[in-house]
Protein backbone atom coordinates (compact mmCIF):
# COMPACT_ATOMS: atom_id res chain seq x y z
CA UNK A 1 0.00 0.00 0.00
CA UNK A 2 1.05 3.51 -0.54
CA UNK A 3 0.65 5.96 1.75
CA UNK A 4 -1.38 9.36 0.87
CA UNK A 5 0.31 13.23 0.81
CA UNK A 6 -1.62 14.25 4.03
CA UNK A 7 0.20 10.99 5.42
CA UNK A 8 3.62 11.96 5.22
CA UNK A 9 3.23 15.34 5.92
CA UNK A 10 1.83 14.00 9.08
CA UNK A 11 4.98 12.03 9.52
CA UNK A 12 7.96 14.42 8.88
CA UNK A 13 5.84 16.87 11.58
CA UNK A 14 5.57 14.10 14.10
CA UNK A 15 8.85 12.92 13.64
CA UNK A 16 10.62 16.40 13.84
CA UNK A 17 9.15 17.21 17.03
CA UNK A 18 10.56 13.72 18.40
CA UNK A 19 13.96 14.38 17.16
CA UNK A 20 14.30 18.33 17.82
CA UNK A 21 15.41 17.11 21.28
CA UNK A 22 18.45 15.49 19.88
CA UNK A 23 19.86 19.00 18.22
CA UNK A 24 19.47 20.40 21.81
CA UNK A 25 21.51 18.12 23.39
CA UNK A 26 23.96 17.68 21.26
CA UNK A 27 26.87 20.14 22.47
CA UNK A 28 26.07 18.20 26.06
CA UNK A 29 26.25 14.85 24.99
CA UNK A 30 29.91 15.88 23.47
CA UNK A 31 31.15 16.69 26.73
CA UNK A 32 31.88 13.52 27.88
CA UNK A 33 31.43 9.74 29.34
CA UNK A 34 29.13 11.22 32.22
CA UNK A 35 26.62 13.20 30.34
CA UNK A 36 26.49 10.60 27.37
CA UNK A 37 26.13 7.75 29.24
CA UNK A 38 24.09 9.21 32.35
CA UNK A 39 22.54 12.28 31.55
CA UNK A 40 24.88 13.83 34.00
CA UNK A 41 23.22 12.16 36.93
CA UNK A 42 20.47 15.16 36.83
CA UNK A 43 17.02 13.76 35.37
CA UNK A 44 13.91 14.17 36.78
CA UNK A 45 11.57 10.98 37.96
CA UNK A 46 9.15 12.11 35.38
CA UNK A 47 11.56 12.20 31.87
CA UNK A 48 13.46 8.68 33.35
CA UNK A 49 10.44 7.16 33.97
CA UNK A 50 8.65 7.97 30.84
CA UNK A 51 11.79 7.48 28.85
CA UNK A 52 11.58 3.39 30.61
CA UNK A 53 8.15 2.78 29.27
CA UNK A 54 9.37 4.61 25.65
CA UNK A 55 11.53 2.18 25.70
CA UNK A 56 9.90 -0.73 26.02
CA UNK A 57 6.79 0.73 24.21
CA UNK A 58 8.91 -0.69 21.05
CA UNK A 59 7.26 -1.89 17.66
CA UNK A 60 7.78 -5.63 18.41
CA UNK A 61 5.46 -4.88 21.48
CA UNK A 62 2.06 -4.95 19.60
CA UNK A 63 3.39 -7.29 17.94
CA UNK A 64 3.91 -9.99 20.46
CA UNK A 65 0.88 -9.23 22.41
CA UNK A 66 -1.21 -9.91 18.98
CA UNK A 67 0.92 -13.43 18.69
CA UNK A 68 -0.06 -14.18 22.26
CA UNK A 69 -3.52 -13.32 21.77
CA UNK A 70 -4.07 -15.14 18.30
CA UNK A 71 -2.33 -18.26 19.59
CA UNK A 72 -3.40 -18.42 23.29
CA UNK A 73 -6.26 -15.52 23.94
CA UNK A 74 -5.31 -12.58 26.11
CA UNK A 75 -4.48 -14.98 29.06
CA UNK A 76 -1.13 -15.49 27.36
CA UNK A 77 -0.14 -12.35 28.13
CA UNK A 78 1.07 -13.48 31.67
CA UNK A 79 3.80 -14.38 29.82
CA UNK A 80 5.13 -10.96 30.53
CA UNK A 81 2.51 -9.74 32.94
CA UNK A 82 4.15 -11.72 35.44
CA UNK A 83 7.56 -9.57 35.45
CA UNK A 84 5.53 -6.56 37.28
CA UNK A 85 6.62 -8.86 40.47
CA UNK A 86 10.09 -8.18 39.51
CA UNK A 87 9.14 -4.59 38.08
CA UNK A 88 7.69 -4.10 41.94
CA UNK A 89 10.54 -5.09 43.76
CA UNK A 90 13.28 -3.47 41.57
CA UNK A 91 11.04 -0.08 42.87
CA UNK A 92 11.06 -0.90 46.75
CA UNK A 93 13.89 -3.29 47.05
CA UNK A 94 16.74 -2.05 44.42
CA UNK A 95 16.15 1.43 43.02
CA UNK A 96 17.53 3.33 46.16
CA UNK A 97 20.73 0.84 46.15
CA UNK A 98 21.28 1.40 42.96
CA UNK A 99 21.29 5.45 42.89
CA UNK A 100 23.37 5.14 45.91
CA UNK A 101 26.18 2.89 43.86
CA UNK A 102 27.11 5.58 42.16
CA UNK A 103 28.59 3.69 38.77
CA UNK A 104 27.99 4.98 35.81
CA UNK A 105 26.79 1.74 34.41
CA UNK A 106 25.53 -1.45 36.25
CA UNK A 107 28.55 -3.80 35.08
CA UNK A 108 30.88 -1.17 37.02
CA UNK A 109 28.99 -2.53 40.07
CA UNK A 110 30.95 -6.47 39.53
CA UNK A 111 34.44 -4.83 40.66
CA UNK A 112 32.80 -2.61 43.25
CA UNK A 113 30.91 -6.08 44.81
CA UNK A 114 33.08 -8.54 43.68
CA UNK A 115 37.43 -8.44 43.89
CA UNK A 116 40.07 -9.97 42.14
CA UNK A 117 40.85 -11.20 38.54
CA UNK A 118 37.05 -13.06 38.50
CA UNK A 119 35.40 -9.83 39.47
CA UNK A 120 37.55 -8.11 36.28
CA UNK A 121 36.26 -11.13 34.22
CA UNK A 122 33.01 -10.85 34.59
CA UNK A 123 32.67 -7.54 34.24
CA UNK A 124 34.65 -7.77 30.86
CA UNK A 125 32.81 -10.99 29.61
CA UNK A 126 29.31 -9.63 30.71
CA UNK A 127 30.32 -6.05 28.52
CA UNK A 128 30.96 -8.34 25.18
CA UNK A 129 28.12 -10.45 26.23
CA UNK A 130 25.26 -8.30 26.49
CA UNK A 131 26.76 -5.32 25.03
CA UNK A 132 27.01 -6.98 21.85
CA UNK A 133 25.64 -10.54 21.08
CA UNK A 134 22.67 -10.17 23.50
CA UNK A 135 22.29 -6.87 23.01
CA UNK A 136 22.36 -6.82 19.15
CA UNK A 137 19.73 -9.80 19.24
CA UNK A 138 17.19 -7.65 20.93
CA UNK A 139 17.61 -5.59 18.37
CA UNK A 140 17.42 -7.03 15.73
CA UNK A 141 14.33 -8.71 17.23
CA UNK A 142 12.80 -5.10 17.39
CA UNK A 143 13.94 -4.56 13.99
CA UNK A 144 12.27 -7.72 12.69
CA UNK A 145 8.75 -6.54 13.62
CA UNK A 146 9.84 -2.74 12.14
CA UNK A 147 10.38 -5.01 8.82
CA UNK A 148 6.91 -6.37 8.96
CA UNK A 149 5.13 -3.12 9.66
CA UNK A 150 7.52 -1.62 6.39
CA UNK A 151 7.07 -4.37 4.16
CA UNK A 152 2.83 -4.60 4.98
CA UNK A 153 2.48 -0.59 5.55
CA UNK A 154 5.12 1.10 2.71
CA UNK A 155 6.17 -2.35 0.62
CA UNK A 156 9.68 -2.10 1.82
CA UNK A 157 11.69 -4.98 1.75
CA UNK A 158 14.17 -6.29 4.89
CA UNK A 159 16.85 -4.91 2.93
CA UNK A 160 15.66 -1.53 3.01
CA UNK A 161 13.74 -1.15 6.10
CA UNK A 162 17.14 -1.98 7.82
CA UNK A 163 19.15 0.36 5.83
CA UNK A 164 17.20 3.43 6.34
CA UNK A 165 15.62 2.65 9.86
CA UNK A 166 19.37 1.99 11.29
CA UNK A 167 21.21 5.17 9.50
CA UNK A 168 18.14 7.00 11.33
CA UNK A 169 18.80 5.29 14.57
CA UNK A 170 22.70 5.47 14.36
CA UNK A 171 22.64 9.31 13.72
CA UNK A 172 20.08 9.98 16.31
CA UNK A 173 21.69 7.66 19.05
CA UNK A 174 25.17 9.62 17.81
CA UNK A 175 24.58 13.15 17.98
CA UNK A 176 22.28 12.98 21.11
CA UNK A 177 23.74 10.79 24.23
CA UNK A 178 21.62 9.97 26.72
CA UNK A 179 20.20 13.48 27.49
CA UNK A 180 18.78 13.71 24.01
CA UNK A 181 17.19 10.13 24.39
CA UNK A 182 15.33 10.92 27.68
CA UNK A 183 13.88 14.12 26.22
CA UNK A 184 12.78 12.40 22.62
CA UNK A 185 11.47 9.45 24.60
CA UNK A 186 8.94 11.68 26.05
CA UNK A 187 7.10 13.23 22.88
CA UNK A 188 8.23 9.82 21.51
CA UNK A 189 5.77 8.22 24.24
CA UNK A 190 3.22 10.53 23.76
CA UNK A 191 3.04 10.32 19.82
CA UNK A 192 2.93 6.10 20.15
CA UNK A 193 0.48 6.21 23.09
CA UNK A 194 -2.57 8.16 20.87
CA UNK A 195 -1.53 6.14 18.03
CA UNK A 196 -2.09 3.11 19.72
CA UNK A 197 -5.74 4.52 21.11
CA UNK A 198 -6.17 5.49 17.65
CA UNK A 199 -5.50 2.09 16.17
CA UNK A 200 -8.12 0.55 18.63
CA UNK A 201 -11.01 2.67 18.08
CA UNK A 202 -10.67 2.15 13.88
CA UNK A 203 -10.31 -1.77 15.03
CA UNK A 204 -13.66 -1.93 16.89
CA UNK A 205 -15.50 0.37 14.02
CA UNK A 206 -14.73 -2.28 11.68
CA UNK A 207 -18.04 -3.90 10.16
CA UNK A 208 -16.46 -7.50 10.96
CA UNK A 209 -16.25 -6.37 14.71
CA UNK A 210 -19.59 -4.17 15.53
CA UNK A 211 -17.44 -2.02 18.35
CA UNK A 212 -17.19 -3.44 21.69
CA UNK A 213 -20.32 -4.98 21.86
CA UNK A 214 -20.06 -6.97 18.68
CA UNK A 215 -16.26 -8.08 19.58
CA UNK A 216 -17.42 -9.26 23.22
CA UNK A 217 -20.02 -11.14 21.30
CA UNK A 218 -18.57 -12.59 18.49
CA UNK A 219 -15.08 -13.83 20.12
CA UNK A 220 -14.89 -17.12 22.38
CA UNK A 221 -15.01 -16.60 26.00
CA UNK A 222 -12.27 -18.28 26.68
CA UNK A 223 -10.18 -15.99 24.21
CA UNK A 224 -11.06 -13.10 26.05
CA UNK A 225 -10.93 -13.94 29.69
CA UNK A 226 -7.88 -12.56 31.57
CA UNK A 227 -7.03 -16.07 33.54
CA UNK A 228 -6.41 -19.40 31.58
CA UNK A 229 -8.69 -22.65 31.51
CA UNK A 230 -8.01 -23.57 34.99
CA UNK A 231 -9.55 -27.20 33.53
CA UNK A 232 -6.75 -27.27 31.02
CA UNK A 233 -3.57 -27.88 33.79
CA UNK A 234 -1.31 -27.78 31.21
CA UNK A 235 -2.08 -24.52 29.88
CA UNK A 236 -2.61 -23.12 33.43
CA UNK A 237 0.99 -24.00 34.39
CA UNK A 238 2.18 -23.11 31.03
CA UNK A 239 0.59 -19.44 30.70
CA UNK A 240 -0.33 -18.60 34.78
CA UNK A 241 1.56 -20.69 37.48
CA UNK A 242 5.14 -21.05 36.15
CA UNK A 243 5.31 -17.29 35.43
CA UNK A 244 3.71 -15.91 38.56
CA UNK A 245 6.02 -18.76 40.45
CA UNK A 246 9.08 -19.14 38.69
CA UNK A 247 9.42 -17.12 35.54
CA UNK A 248 9.34 -13.65 37.15
CA UNK A 249 12.15 -13.71 39.72
CA UNK A 250 14.14 -16.55 37.91
CA UNK A 251 14.74 -15.04 34.27
CA UNK A 252 17.18 -12.13 32.94
CA UNK A 253 14.71 -10.48 30.36
CA UNK A 254 15.72 -6.72 28.90
CA UNK A 255 13.24 -4.39 30.87
CA UNK A 256 12.50 -6.60 33.51
CA UNK A 257 15.45 -8.03 34.89
CA UNK A 258 15.64 -9.01 38.48
CA UNK A 259 16.92 -6.05 40.79
CA UNK A 260 16.92 -4.07 37.67
CA UNK A 261 19.67 -4.03 35.78
CA UNK A 262 20.39 -2.93 31.71
CA UNK A 263 18.73 -0.04 30.62
CA UNK A 264 16.59 0.28 33.71
CA UNK A 265 19.89 0.30 36.18
CA UNK A 266 21.01 3.21 33.47
CA UNK A 267 18.29 5.09 34.05
CA UNK A 268 17.90 4.67 37.83
CA UNK A 269 21.89 5.76 37.79
CA UNK A 270 20.64 9.18 35.64
CA UNK A 271 18.01 9.99 38.42
CA UNK A 272 19.13 12.90 40.20
CA UNK A 273 18.85 10.71 43.56
CA UNK A 274 17.27 8.46 45.43
CA UNK A 275 13.30 9.03 45.51
CA UNK A 276 13.98 10.07 42.30
CA UNK A 277 15.44 7.11 40.81
CA UNK A 278 12.56 5.17 42.85
CA UNK A 279 9.64 7.00 41.61
CA UNK A 280 10.91 6.87 38.20
CA UNK A 281 10.80 3.45 38.00
CA UNK A 282 7.33 2.95 40.13
CA UNK A 283 6.10 5.23 37.37
CA UNK A 284 6.94 2.82 34.91
CA UNK A 285 5.67 -0.14 36.05
CA UNK A 286 2.28 1.45 36.41
CA UNK A 287 2.65 2.60 32.63
CA UNK A 288 4.15 0.08 31.17
CA UNK A 289 1.83 -2.84 32.72
CA UNK A 290 -1.20 -0.70 33.89
CA UNK A 291 -2.07 2.13 31.28
CA UNK A 292 -0.29 0.68 27.79
CA UNK A 293 -1.49 -3.60 27.14
CA UNK A 294 -5.75 -2.56 26.47
CA UNK A 295 -5.38 -0.86 23.00
CA UNK A 296 -3.14 -3.63 21.64
CA UNK A 297 -5.50 -6.42 23.12
CA UNK A 298 -8.08 -4.55 21.67
CA UNK A 299 -6.30 -4.89 18.22
CA UNK A 300 -5.48 -8.10 18.40
CA UNK A 301 -8.92 -9.45 18.94
CA UNK A 302 -10.60 -7.08 16.83
CA UNK A 303 -7.74 -8.67 13.96
CA UNK A 304 -8.91 -12.43 14.73
CA UNK A 305 -12.48 -11.12 13.24
CA UNK A 306 -10.92 -9.05 10.50
CA UNK A 307 -8.29 -11.33 9.48
CA UNK A 308 -9.13 -15.18 10.99
CA UNK A 309 -6.29 -17.08 9.44
CA UNK A 310 -3.26 -16.44 8.21
CA UNK A 311 -4.59 -17.31 4.65
CA UNK A 312 -6.72 -13.98 5.06
CA UNK A 313 -3.87 -11.63 6.04
CA UNK A 314 -2.02 -13.00 2.76
CA UNK A 315 -4.33 -12.23 0.71
CA UNK A 316 -5.04 -9.16 2.18
CA UNK A 317 -1.66 -8.14 1.73
CA UNK A 318 -0.31 -10.04 -1.48
CA UNK A 319 2.99 -7.86 -1.51
CA UNK A 320 3.83 -9.30 1.82
CA UNK A 321 6.83 -11.85 1.66
CA UNK A 322 5.84 -15.66 2.49
CA UNK A 323 8.28 -15.28 5.15
CA UNK A 324 6.99 -12.92 7.00
CA UNK A 325 3.41 -14.00 7.27
CA UNK A 326 2.76 -15.34 10.84
CA UNK A 327 0.25 -14.14 13.90
CA UNK A 328 2.21 -11.25 14.73
CA UNK A 329 1.71 -9.43 11.45
CA UNK A 330 -2.25 -9.50 11.93
CA UNK A 331 -1.21 -5.49 14.37
CA UNK A 332 0.55 -4.19 11.31
CA UNK A 333 -2.74 -5.71 8.88
CA UNK A 334 -5.19 -3.91 10.89
CA UNK A 335 -2.94 -0.48 10.46
CA UNK A 336 -3.90 -0.65 6.91
CA UNK A 337 -7.78 -0.10 8.04
CA UNK A 338 -6.89 3.89 9.06
CA UNK A 339 -8.01 6.57 6.79
CA UNK A 340 -5.43 8.84 5.40
CA UNK A 341 -4.08 10.88 7.82
CA UNK A 342 -4.74 8.92 10.69
CA UNK A 343 -2.37 6.19 8.77
CA UNK A 344 0.66 8.97 8.96
CA UNK A 345 0.10 9.33 12.40
CA UNK A 346 -0.16 5.43 12.98
CA UNK A 347 2.96 5.26 11.20
CA UNK A 348 4.80 8.17 12.96
CA UNK A 349 3.98 6.47 16.23
CA UNK A 350 5.31 3.09 15.39
CA UNK A 351 8.57 4.48 14.13
CA UNK A 352 8.88 6.99 17.33
CA UNK A 353 8.56 3.77 19.20
CA UNK A 354 10.88 2.08 17.18
CA UNK A 355 13.76 4.55 17.42
CA UNK A 356 13.08 4.96 21.34
CA UNK A 357 13.76 1.73 21.75
CA UNK A 358 16.62 1.28 19.30
CA UNK A 359 18.40 4.80 20.77
CA UNK A 360 18.30 3.23 24.42
CA UNK A 361 20.26 -0.30 23.33
CA UNK A 362 22.51 1.79 21.42
CA UNK A 363 23.09 3.95 24.00
CA UNK A 364 23.13 1.35 26.61
CA UNK A 365 25.00 -1.49 24.58
CA UNK A 366 28.07 1.04 23.88
CA UNK A 367 28.17 1.93 27.32
CA UNK A 368 29.07 -1.14 28.12
CA UNK A 369 31.78 -1.62 25.12
CA UNK A 370 33.56 1.39 25.60
CA UNK A 371 33.23 2.00 29.31
CA UNK A 372 33.52 -1.65 30.86
CA UNK A 373 35.79 -2.75 28.06
CA UNK A 374 37.60 -0.25 26.33
CA UNK A 375 38.09 2.37 29.27
CA UNK A 376 38.61 -0.82 31.78
CA UNK A 377 40.64 -3.36 30.01
CA UNK A 378 42.59 -1.60 26.96
CA UNK A 379 42.70 2.09 27.62
CA UNK A 380 42.40 3.36 30.63
CA UNK A 381 43.91 6.76 30.07
CA UNK A 382 41.95 7.59 27.14
CA UNK A 383 40.51 11.15 27.13
CA UNK A 384 36.50 11.83 27.67
CA UNK A 385 36.14 13.42 24.35
CA UNK A 386 37.75 10.52 22.77
CA UNK A 387 35.34 8.12 24.69
CA UNK A 388 32.58 10.06 23.13
CA UNK A 389 33.62 9.72 19.42
CA UNK A 390 34.34 5.75 20.31
CA UNK A 391 31.41 5.44 21.71
CA UNK A 392 29.94 6.78 18.46
CA UNK A 393 31.35 4.31 16.18
CA UNK A 394 30.47 1.62 18.44
CA UNK A 395 26.78 3.09 17.46
CA UNK A 396 27.50 2.24 14.64
CA UNK A 397 28.82 -0.92 14.80
CA UNK A 398 25.99 -2.72 16.61
CA UNK A 399 23.23 -1.25 14.60
CA UNK A 400 25.23 -2.99 11.53
CA UNK A 401 25.36 -6.44 13.73
CA UNK A 402 22.01 -6.15 14.57
CA UNK A 403 20.98 -5.41 11.19
CA UNK A 404 22.67 -8.49 9.99
CA UNK A 405 20.91 -10.49 12.43
CA UNK A 406 17.55 -9.42 11.38
CA UNK A 407 17.67 -11.94 8.36
CA UNK A 408 18.00 -14.87 10.50
CA UNK A 409 14.77 -14.75 12.85
CA UNK A 410 10.45 -15.06 11.56
CA UNK A 411 8.75 -14.22 14.51
CA UNK A 412 8.67 -11.94 17.73
CA UNK A 413 7.44 -15.03 19.56
CA UNK A 414 10.44 -16.96 18.84
CA UNK A 415 12.96 -14.20 19.53
CA UNK A 416 10.79 -13.70 23.00
CA UNK A 417 11.10 -17.58 24.22
CA UNK A 418 14.78 -17.75 22.85
CA UNK A 419 15.79 -13.96 25.03
CA UNK A 420 13.83 -16.08 27.50
CA UNK A 421 15.57 -19.28 27.74
CA UNK A 422 19.21 -17.96 27.55
CA UNK A 423 18.58 -15.97 30.68
CA UNK A 424 16.38 -18.56 32.33
CA UNK A 425 18.36 -19.64 36.03
CA UNK A 426 20.41 -16.40 36.67
CA UNK A 427 17.48 -13.88 37.95
CA UNK A 428 17.46 -15.69 42.01
CA UNK A 429 21.69 -14.52 41.84
CA UNK A 430 21.04 -11.16 40.92
CA UNK A 431 18.30 -10.75 43.58
CA UNK A 432 20.61 -12.06 46.03
CA UNK A 433 23.71 -10.66 45.59
CA UNK A 434 22.74 -7.32 47.31
CA UNK A 435 21.83 -8.77 51.00
CA UNK A 436 24.27 -12.08 50.93
CA UNK A 437 28.02 -11.81 51.33
CA UNK A 438 28.69 -15.28 50.37
CA UNK A 439 28.04 -14.68 46.75
CA UNK A 440 30.74 -14.06 44.64
CA UNK A 441 32.28 -13.69 41.06
CA UNK A 442 32.86 -17.16 40.45
CA UNK A 443 28.67 -17.48 41.48
CA UNK A 444 28.18 -15.25 38.60
CA UNK A 445 30.58 -17.05 36.26
CA UNK A 446 28.73 -19.74 37.02
CA UNK A 447 25.08 -18.65 36.32
CA UNK A 448 25.80 -17.72 32.89
CA UNK A 449 27.58 -20.66 31.65
CA UNK A 450 25.30 -23.21 32.94
CA UNK A 451 22.22 -20.88 31.93
CA UNK A 452 23.35 -20.47 28.22
CA UNK A 453 24.65 -24.01 28.25
CA UNK A 454 21.50 -25.50 28.94
CA UNK A 455 19.45 -23.29 27.27
CA UNK A 456 21.70 -24.46 23.92
CA UNK A 457 21.60 -27.65 24.93
CA UNK A 458 17.72 -28.16 25.27
CA UNK A 459 16.99 -25.99 22.23
CA UNK A 460 19.21 -28.98 20.22
CA UNK A 461 17.47 -31.30 21.94
CA UNK A 462 13.78 -29.98 21.30
CA UNK A 463 15.13 -30.14 17.48
CA UNK A 464 15.91 -33.55 17.63
CA UNK A 465 12.81 -34.86 18.74
CA UNK A 466 12.84 -34.63 21.92
CA UNK A 467 9.29 -33.72 23.67
CA UNK A 468 9.81 -31.10 26.22
CA UNK A 469 6.74 -28.06 27.06
CA UNK A 470 8.61 -24.69 26.82
CA UNK A 471 7.55 -24.84 30.30
CA UNK A 472 9.28 -28.15 31.30
CA UNK A 473 12.50 -26.18 29.79
CA UNK A 474 12.14 -23.49 31.46
CA UNK A 475 11.65 -25.23 35.56
CA UNK A 476 14.68 -27.28 34.18
CA UNK A 477 16.76 -24.46 33.04
CA UNK A 478 16.05 -22.77 36.68
CA UNK A 479 17.10 -25.66 38.16
CA UNK A 480 20.11 -26.93 36.99
CA UNK A 481 21.61 -23.85 36.83
CA UNK A 482 20.58 -22.55 40.18
CA UNK A 483 21.79 -25.80 41.77
CA UNK A 484 25.05 -25.29 39.62
CA UNK A 485 26.30 -21.03 40.36
CA UNK A 486 24.89 -22.35 44.45
CA UNK A 487 27.26 -25.22 44.57
CA UNK A 488 29.93 -22.99 42.93
CA UNK A 489 29.17 -20.38 45.33
CA UNK A 490 30.33 -22.88 48.24
CA UNK A 491 33.37 -24.59 46.33
CA UNK A 492 35.07 -21.20 45.99
CA UNK A 493 36.40 -18.21 47.95
CA UNK A 494 34.35 -15.62 49.19
CA UNK A 495 34.76 -11.97 48.13
CA UNK A 496 38.02 -9.92 49.79
CA UNK A 497 36.41 -8.76 53.16
CA UNK A 498 37.43 -4.95 52.25
CA UNK A 499 35.63 -5.22 48.83
CA UNK A 500 32.76 -6.32 50.61
CA UNK A 501 32.74 -3.41 53.63
CA UNK A 502 33.43 -1.12 51.05
CA UNK A 503 30.41 -1.99 49.45
CA UNK A 504 27.77 -1.89 52.13
CA UNK A 505 29.50 1.26 53.13
CA UNK A 506 28.19 2.92 49.79
CA UNK A 507 25.16 0.94 49.24
CA UNK A 508 23.82 0.05 52.80
CA UNK A 509 22.05 -3.11 52.05
CA UNK A 510 19.18 -3.78 54.77
CA UNK A 511 19.18 -7.35 56.47
CA UNK A 512 21.47 -9.76 57.91
CA UNK A 513 22.80 -11.13 55.30
CA UNK A 514 25.92 -8.89 55.74
CA UNK A 515 26.19 -9.40 59.47
CA UNK A 516 29.51 -11.75 59.05
CA UNK A 517 30.88 -8.75 56.74
CA UNK A 518 29.93 -5.74 58.89
CA UNK A 519 28.06 -4.67 61.81
CA UNK A 520 24.71 -1.99 60.77
CA UNK A 521 26.58 0.75 63.30
CA UNK A 522 29.39 0.68 61.33
CA UNK A 523 27.28 1.98 58.44
CA UNK A 524 27.58 5.84 57.42
CA UNK A 525 23.47 6.35 56.82
CA UNK A 526 20.43 4.73 56.75
CA UNK A 527 19.61 1.31 55.55
CA UNK A 528 16.56 0.92 53.75
CA UNK A 529 13.33 -0.69 56.11
CA UNK A 530 12.72 -4.37 54.50
CA UNK A 531 9.12 -4.16 56.49
CA UNK A 532 7.81 -1.37 54.17
CA UNK A 533 9.86 -2.48 50.92
CA UNK A 534 7.76 -5.52 51.19
CA UNK A 535 4.10 -3.66 51.64
CA UNK A 536 5.19 -1.48 48.93
CA UNK A 537 5.95 -4.33 46.68
CA UNK A 538 2.38 -5.92 47.64
CA UNK A 539 0.17 -2.67 47.70
CA UNK A 540 2.23 -2.00 44.00
CA UNK A 541 1.39 -5.31 42.41
CA UNK A 542 -2.07 -5.13 43.94
CA UNK A 543 -2.55 -1.48 42.16
CA UNK A 544 -1.74 -2.25 38.76
CA UNK A 545 -3.04 -6.13 38.60
CA UNK A 546 -6.48 -4.36 40.22
CA UNK A 547 -6.13 -1.40 37.34
CA UNK A 548 -4.99 -4.12 34.75
CA UNK A 549 -7.90 -6.49 35.15
CA UNK A 550 -10.36 -3.41 36.43
CA UNK A 551 -10.36 -1.77 32.80
CA UNK A 552 -10.93 -4.91 30.76
CA UNK A 553 -13.74 -5.65 32.68
CA UNK A 554 -15.15 -2.26 32.05
CA UNK A 555 -13.98 -2.97 28.26
CA UNK A 556 -16.07 -6.77 28.41
CA UNK A 557 -18.91 -4.78 30.17
CA UNK A 558 -18.65 -6.02 33.16
CA UNK A 559 -19.50 -3.74 35.06
CA UNK A 560 -19.54 -5.02 38.39
CA UNK A 561 -15.83 -6.40 38.52
CA UNK A 562 -14.97 -3.54 36.76
CA UNK A 563 -16.28 -1.69 39.94
CA UNK A 564 -14.74 -4.04 42.92
CA UNK A 565 -11.23 -4.03 40.81
CA UNK A 566 -10.77 -0.46 40.53
CA UNK A 567 -12.27 -0.10 44.08
CA UNK A 568 -9.51 -2.23 45.03
CA UNK A 569 -6.96 -0.23 42.60
CA UNK A 570 -8.03 2.92 44.61
CA UNK A 571 -7.25 1.26 47.80
CA UNK A 572 -4.13 0.34 47.02
CA UNK A 573 -3.01 4.03 45.49
CA UNK A 574 -4.34 5.50 48.52
CA UNK A 575 -1.76 2.73 50.01
CA UNK A 576 0.85 3.75 47.65
CA UNK A 577 0.71 7.46 48.20
CA UNK A 578 0.77 7.06 51.77
CA UNK A 579 3.86 4.40 51.39
CA UNK A 580 6.02 6.10 49.43
CA UNK A 581 6.37 9.18 51.01
CA UNK A 582 6.61 7.36 54.46
CA UNK A 583 9.64 5.24 53.17
CA UNK A 584 11.35 8.61 52.00
CA UNK A 585 10.67 10.19 55.77
CA UNK A 586 11.72 7.29 57.69
CA UNK A 587 15.10 7.14 55.21
CA UNK A 588 15.88 10.87 55.83
CA UNK A 589 15.01 10.62 59.71
CA UNK A 590 17.63 7.50 60.61
CA UNK A 591 20.16 10.31 58.22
Amino acid sequence: MQLAPIDWIVVVVCLAAAFAPALFFARRASTGTAEFFASGRSAPWWLVGTSMVATTFSTDTPNLVTDFVRTGGVSQNWMWWAFLLTGMMTVFFYARMWRRSGVLTDLEFYEMRYSGRSAAFVRGFRAIYLGLFFNCAIMAAVTLAAVKIANVMLGWSRLQTVLVCGLICVVFSAISGLWGVLASDMVQFAIAMVGVVIAAHVALSQPEVGGLTGLVAKIDPATLSMLPDFSNWGLTLSVLIIPLTIQWWSVWYPGSEPGGGSYIAQRMLAAKDEKHAMAATLWFNIAHYALRPWPWVIVALCSMLVFPELADIKTALPHVSDDLIGNDLAYPAMLTLLPAGLLGLLVASLFSAYVSTMSTHLNWGSSYLVHDLYRRFINSTASERKLVWLSRMVTLFLMVCSGALVFLLSTAGEAFQLLLSIGAGTGLIYLLRWFWWRINAWSEIAAMAASFTTAIGLLIARKSGLELSSYAALVWSVLLTTGIWVLVTYLTKPTDIETLRRFCRKVRPAGRGWAKVIEPENLEGPRDNLSLAFLGWVIGCTFVYSALFGTGALLYGQYLQGAVCWTVAGTAGCGLIWIVPKIWRDNDAEG
